[in-house]
């Protein structure tokens, strides 16, 4: 049903009964479906990297090798996702707030910028000369062109920014919902205010960088281009850490009416995110002469931990209001029937538990360890690194933005979800495929197989190295883990793009997207032992006592190479 008025044209979804802008609806759906599009082309860079360092693959010669990893790198860590979350900032905005799209035109120009900066990257990378990975630090001098496109793919990203914030302003004005900024919308702007500052980062050192590749300026300074660009790359992995967050507290509302266990608590622990997650970047700085030891060993011992603190607290609270929720509408026995009743055959839920035991055993817990001085400075150029951010990035974010696409297919699409069977288990079988490559690569990694580096084994060279069998049984199991989470990632794009084009109407007398459960009841006494929500509870604290046996194995590792003569 649409109803116009003299601002805006709207229409009231049947599923949820959420006001949606059309105009937001139009915006929503062109950035997600160019994420989806971009995800793809990362998956297929991917795919090549993993069959390359497979060692009884190795399918790639080393120009080329360099060449996929730097297409998987920008891709996969930056283009698809923060297109994603640029749809989650005007739907989010917008029909959350029951409001209008701030300055459609200047949306759209967001798109175009994004879409001309990231094809821009990708032919110069194409060309061949630009293989300089996502890093591209100098001396490596990518083509002009390059730094152009990333560019011009920052200052959309910021445009979007912006109309978001206008969009808040909007809504305020318009007295649209009443007392504080719902938490999820508080979420994004905590996302918002991230980037802005991920971005100015990013500014400030490849604008310059782009002037030195086109000869214009003689030189960038290697140690002040690192300290500068972490601050860019690093902090835009934050903006997905706090986008994903959002998006589990957002679909524990909408498909479960779930409400924060503790909503201070809650806004908070985001609030922690500015004040501390971006000083975490400095542990890619621990071996870099710039900077002093107080400095490194403060912040990431110190500093870091507070932004996990934020962490774990979301961890908590968003299966703790689902438990609660669950509860009460009658799931109320034992420990964790509320848990084996949840709807794992919907993908919107599987995709967004998924991501979060992904993000808090793999990648959460590894962030810990990964980000420390000690333990960091014999692993930070291994495959451990890359093993780590799959549990973060693809794990946690990727996995939750997928969950909330199923949501939005019929929301915003107006379709049902095609091939029902397939979107059953397509989130297992990435979940399963990264947490494998995760696993493994972690494991070599701590057994020194380098990281980036085209070919384990040396072969050819004049000084070679022979890595433990070990070592490349767990490359190989990686791959094989990596070859699955492709597969999982290429039933995604397929279920989506075909329900897009080809996938049935939603009928107007659909029903909600993930139902209750069939004996819902209102119940008002619920718990165990003075606990609400006790099976969150027991599985924060099986989280605690893995993270402690982590520190424990690790220093126990660490302390080999301690031995005094």
């Amino acid at each position: 049903m649409a109803i116009t008025t003299a601002q805006s044209p709207f229409r009231t979804d049947p599923l949820t009964g959420l006001r949606i802008d059309l105009t937001a609806a139009t915006l929503v759906k062109t950035n997600a479906v160019l994420a989806v599009v971009f995800l793809l082309v990362g998956g297929i860079a991917g795919l090549l990297v993993a069959l390359t360092r497979w060692p009884a693959v190795h399918l790639l010669p080393a120009d080329l090798f360099y060449m996929a990893l730097t297409v998987h790198g920008i891709v996969a860590l930056m283009v698809w996702i923060i297109f994603f979350e640029i749809a989650v900032l005007y739907f989010v905005g917008s029909t959350l707030l029951n409001c209008r799209l701030a300055a459609p035109k200047m949306a759209w120009t967001q798109v175009v910028l994004m879409v001309v900066g990231a094809a821009t990257t990708f032919v110069a990378i194409l060309q061949g000369d630009s293989s300089v990975m996502m890093t591209s630090y100098v001396p490596m001098n990518a083509a002009p062109h390059f730094y152009l496109g990333l560019i011009l793919f920052a200052v959309g990203a910021l445009i979007g920014c912006g109309v978001f914030w206008g969009t808040l302003v909007i809504a305020a004005e318009e007295k649209t919902y009443e007392g504080s900024l719902p938490l999820t919308v508080y979420g994004c702007m905590i996302a918002t205010v991230i980037a802005i500052f991920t971005i100015a980062s990013g500014a400030i050192i490849l604008i310059p960088t782009f002037l030195w590749s086109l000869g214009l300026i003689k030189s960038v300074d290697p140690m002040m281009y690192r300290v500068i660009w972490w601050a860019f790359g690093h902090s835009s992995q934050q903006i997905n850490v706090t986008a994903h967050i959002t998006i589990w507290y957002t679909v524990a509302a909408l498909a479960f009416g779930a409400k924060p266990m503790s909503e201070k608590v809650s806004r908070t622990a985001f609030l922690l995110y500015i004040l501390f997650l971006q000083l975490g970047s400095v542990h890619h700085l621990l071996s870099d002469p710039g900077l002093s030891s107080a400095w490194k060993i403060f912040n990431t011992s110190y500093m870091m931990y507070l932004a996990v603190l934020a962490s774990l607290i979301h961890g908590l609270t968003v299966p703790g209001a689902i438990e609660v929720a669950q509860r009460r509408n009658g799931l109320n026995n034992g420990l964790f029937e509320w848990l084996r009743k949840c709807p794992w055959g919907n993908p919107v839920f599987s995709c967004t538990i998924l991501s979060i035991i992904g993000f808090g055993f793999i990648g959460g817990i590894t962030g810990g360890g990964v980000g420390g001085e000690q333990i960091k400075m014999i692993i930070h150029n291994t495959v451990y690194v890359p093993g780590h951010f799959h549990g973060t990035v693809v794990s946690g974010t990727t996995l939750a933005f997928m969950g909330l696409t199923y949501y939005l297919i019929p929301v915003l699409f107006q379709r049902e979800v095609i091939m029902p069977g397939l979107a059953k288990i397509q989130p297992y079988l990435f979940a399963i495929g990264t947490a494998v490559f995760a696993i493994a690569l972690m494991g070599a990694g701590t057994l020194g197989v380098p990281r980036r580096h085209w070919d384990i084994t040396f072969a050819g060279q004049a000084l070679g190295f022979e890595f433990p069998g070990m070592a490349q049984m767990m490359m190989a199991v990686g791959e094989m883990g990596g070859v699955l989470m492709v597969l999982g990632g290429a039933a995604f794009c397929v279920i989506v793009v075909g329900s897009i084009l080809v996938g049935k109407p939603v009928p107007a007398n659909a029903k909600n997207i993930v139902p209750p459960p069939a004996d819902a009841g209102g119940h008002k006494e619920i718990g165990m032992g003075g606990f609400e929500a006790p099976g969150t509870f027991v599985l924060a604290m099986v989280l605690f006592v893995t993270l402690v046996l982590y520190y424990f194995i690790n220093f126990k590792y660490l302390a080999t190479l301690w031995t005094l003569a």
